[in-house]
């Protein structure tokens, strides 16, 4: 019994803040619950970015839904990352059934279903929002470590850059990139060389390549106009609550690397954009990555460095980061240790692999003499983890084995209908599905590549026409000579003179001779 009054004592000295915080479950102790101590999430601290991990079917999708639902009930503008598909039901109201019942019983909670204000976005085209990004806006620096160009590539990429800028060419989409590629390469190489220096044929070609290879990613539907702009992730509803986007990217595994150029710019302009804010009460916006192996596991070195980078100075925005993965060691380290809440479910250990990961996961968190960590992690039942996080004077709060509460909303897709539904009274719908496609680089390279060839053809024209008029003015003269009188005297006298002289040679000019020797005699 003392043990479990000290127990009780520590989980609420732990998790009892000074400012607006929201209970998210109890502890438990030895098998047990204990309603007692209660679990509590503080709104201030959540701009320190955090971690939901676990095995498949531990329930981290659920806890993410959870934390969600919490976060827009205090006006906190959520955006998460809908991998599986199934996180879209937080627009719907959830169903209650015996188990949600006992859970909320065994916690001294009341459920009360809910649905909650949602926004749908795509990158692929599919129904929602359509989140686009023009080629200006990632900037030569960002585009080059998308691209996993060397530095010569990188400063080709920036001389296109400075080129589009110095002669007015936007670069909206990837066909604008592309073309002013291919005409420095080509039509234009004389006048960059002459302004820029010369570039080499091959870095232009393997940039031309890892552009392509990003356009079979489907970065066409990406890259354009309108352009996303970041303010609308932070709406609040009408009725007071933070807005939930939610991004549908269920056809991104296959997708990796536009997957990641999305969230590197996304993060890059939420950096860009929002001031520096300090402490705040709550955060401006807290962004859920689901399935975060499909950006690290892809990631070049500079865009992971990108990434660490971003995650560091980006809490002083007042935006936070959750990273959710199957296993911990899929987040780098040097971004593990910028995460502040830790939300551990159960692992399995099934090799030696997996046993040496449960190990080294137990050691990052904070010592306890309530728990055997590194056994009860793989015992933990579905809904229930570790828990740790950063209190408001930044010091860890004591590990706690918790029981979580269960979502509010649906737990499991919306149908087509209802997805319908949601597009069509969304107001964010209409303002960015339209198609742009404004006068941008590709359109002023290809009409002044076309008036260059027309000039070509005219001056080609006109020199044909130049060279047929000449010749004829040659035959002209050469006919009014033929047809002089004195020139055709001369002609048939030298005619004459030719043809005596030919007759001559061939002896048959005697008959003269003797008809005059004739006459002498």
């Amino acid at each position: 019994m003392a043990n479990k009054e000290a127990f009780i004592e520590a989980i609420k000295n732990g998790y009892t803040f000074k400012g607006e915080a929201v209970k998210i479950g109890a502890a438990i102790l030895d098998g047990e619950l204990v309603p007692e101590a209660g679990i509590y999430l503080p709104l201030k601290t959540l701009n320190r970015h955090g971690l939901i991990a676990g095995a498949t079917g531990t329930g981290k999708t659920k806890t993410l839904q959870v934390i969600s639902e919490f976060l827009s009930d205090n006006s906190v503008p959520v955006m998460m990352m809908d991998i599986k598909g199934d996180l879209s039901g937080i627009a719907a109201m959830g169903a209650t059934n015996d188990k949600i019942k006992d859970r909320y019983q065994k916690l001294n909670m009341e459920y009360k279903p809910s649905l909650f204000p949602v926004e749908l976005m795509t990158l692929t085209g599919q129904k929602g929002v359509h989140l686009r990004a023009t080629v200006s806006e990632f900037g030569p620096i960002l585009l080059s470590k998308i691209l996993e160009l060397n530095d010569t590539q990188g400063g080709v990429v920036a001389m296109i850059f400075k080129y589009c800028d110095d002669t007015k060419l936007p670069l909206l989409d990837l066909k604008d990139f592309i073309k002013v590629l291919q005409y420095i390469g080509d039509e234009g190489k004389a006048e960059i060389e002459k302004q820029y220096g010369k570039i080499s044929t091959s870095s232009t070609g393997t940039i031309l390549r890892k552009v392509i290879e990003l356009q079979q990613q489907g970065a066409d539907i990406f890259f354009g106009e309108r352009s996303f702009e970041v303010d609308d992730l932070m709406r609040i509803a009408d009725d007071g609550r933070g807005m939930i986007s939610v991004l549908r990217v269920t056809d991104l595994q296959d997708k990796p690397k536009l997957f990641s150029t999305f969230m590197l710019q996304m993060l890059a302009e939420l950096y860009a954009s929002c001031p520096e804010e300090g402490d705040m009460d709550k955060p401006k916006l807290v962004m859920f990555i689901d399935e975060a192996h499909l950006i690290f596991n892809e990631a070049s070195p500079a865009l992971l460095q990108q990434i660490e980078t971003i995650v560091k100075l980006i809490r002083s925005k007042g935006i936070g980061i959750f990273f959710c993965t199957q296993n911990p060691m899929d987040v780098p380290a040097s971004v593990l240790s910028q995460l502040g809440l830790k939300v551990q479910h159960a692992l399995r250990a099934f090799t030696a692999a997996d046993r040496k990961v449960i190990k080294q996961t137990a050691e990052n968190y904070p010592e306890t003499e309530f728990y055997k960590t590194e056994d009860l992690i793989t015992q933990m039942g579905i809904g229930e983890a570790f828990i740790t996080m950063l209190n408001e004077k930044g010091i860890p709060t004591p590990l706690a084995h918790t029981m979580l509460c269960a979502p509010r909303s649906r737990m499991d897709v919306l149908t087509e209908e209802e997805i319908d539904a949601i597009n069509t009274r969304s107001k964010m719908v209409a303002k960015y599905n339209k198609t742009v496609d404004s006068e941008s680089a590709y359109e002023i390279l290809t009409a002044k590549l076309e008036e260059a060839a027309e000039r070509s053809a005219q001056e080609e024209a006109e020199e044909t026409t130049t060279s047929k008029k000449s010749t004829k003015e040659e035959k002209s003269t050469l006919e009014k000579v033929a047809d002089n009188t004195i020139v055709k005297s001369m002609v048939r006298t030298a005619g004459n003179t030719i043809v005596r002289s030919l007759l001559g040679a061939l002896g048959l000019g005697g008959r003269s001779r003797s008809s005059k020797s004739k006459s002498w005699f």
